[in-house]
């Protein structure tokens, strides 16, 4: 959907004339902009609406509407001109992520710095407590300036690489969608696939506990992990080797004696794109190298599929398919 469609159902919003599906979409915009387990999450509707208008009043001091006629509203009215406020501020919001190559925002109702990363980049941030975190491309992540209280929270969509300090006293906790990571000092990696509805967490160093919601799934170790569908709420628990799984961290990709299908997997993550075999015999054809980050996806499958004797198009939807005699 387009900001000039959005700016529309805003509109229609505060005027009363939206439909039932517009109102609970500028609803899920507020819900989808403050993350689950957040303040706002657990407000009662008395609580949400002294906390909307005190923030309409400082939309009406910035905007100089505060030096404006006053005109008496239906308290209904009054929380729908709120609510309408703090989703013109999501598209003001987002407005300001499309002009610049990395957005720092501050969410006011529970002061947390929050980092999107673009596409084709990576950005670390290092925490009040000494942590370090790598957010991957196209990954967003909600973090305290400090941690107070007995835990340290933070909130990841898409996927980052963790490497905590330990404190005994104050475990770590990660939350992504349904799934909660709690460690005490470690590192690890944590990937969100909103297309396949999975979560998947793998360690490498150190010791990791994996729960859906209040319900445990597993503690792991290094070279473990773990993938919890959201849809049908299933687990799998398996060893891995995690220095592939963090590949994306560096800085050009490295190929050391591996399949087509292990170098399909980091170019994809990589590059952001699907990757599939029309000949699976070609997935098991081996060879080492290296390519530079810089290079562009098409200089590096020309070079990998001459190789090995094989061929790739990319199809109308970006997804690319590799095909050609394969290998035993």
């Amino acid at each position: 959907m387009s900001r000039i469609d959005m700016e529309d159902i805003l509109d229609r919003y505060l005027k009363g004339e939206a439909s039932p599906e517009e109102m609970e979409q500028v609803k899920a915009w507020l819900d989808e902009h403050h993350a689950a387990g957040s303040s706002w999450q657990r407000m009662d509707k008395k609580s949400r609406d002294q906390w909307l208008a005190g923030l309409f009043k400082e939309i009406e001091a910035e905007t100089g509407m505060d030096n404006a006629k006053v005109v008496k509203m239906h308290p209904g009215r009054i929380w729908l001109l709120a609510l309408g406020s703090v989703a013109a501020a999501i598209v003001i919001i987002f407005t300001i992520f499309l002009q610049n190559t990395a957005v720092h925002t501050v969410s006011a109702a529970d002061n947390l710095t929050v980092m999107n990363v673009p596409a084709n980049q990576q950005k670390q941030v290092v925490l009040a407590d000494g942590s370090r975190i790598e957010v991957n491309s196209l990954s967003v992540l909600k973090y305290p300036v400090k941690f107070d209280g007995k835990t340290r929270e933070v909130y990841l969509s898409g996927e980052a690489y963790f490497d905590i300090q330990h404190d005994a006293s104050k475990p770590f906790i990660i939350h992504t969608g349904k799934v909660v990571t709690t460690v005490l000092g470690t590192a690890f990696n944590i990937r969100e696939d909103k297309k396949e509805h999975t979560i998947v967490v793998t360690v490498t160093r150190g010791k990791v506990s994996v729960a859906n919601g209040s319900q445990p799934l597993g503690v792991i170790t290094p070279n473990q992990q773990i993938s919890f569908n959201e849809v049908n709420l299933k687990h799998t628990q398996k060893n891995v080797d995690a220095e592939k799984v963090i590949a994306w961290l560096e800085s050009n990709l490295h190929f050391n004696n591996v399949t087509f299908a292990d170098a399909a997997n980091q170019l994809q993550q990589h590059f952001k794109v699907k990757i599939s075999f029309a000949n699976e015999k070609v997935k098991n054809c081996r060879f080492t190298g290296t390519a530079i980050k810089a290079e562009k996806l098409d200089e590096i499958l020309n070079i990998i599929c001459m190789f090995n004797n094989a061929t790739y198009k990319t199809r109308p939807d970006g997804s690319i398919v590799i095909d050609g005699p394969g290998c035993n």
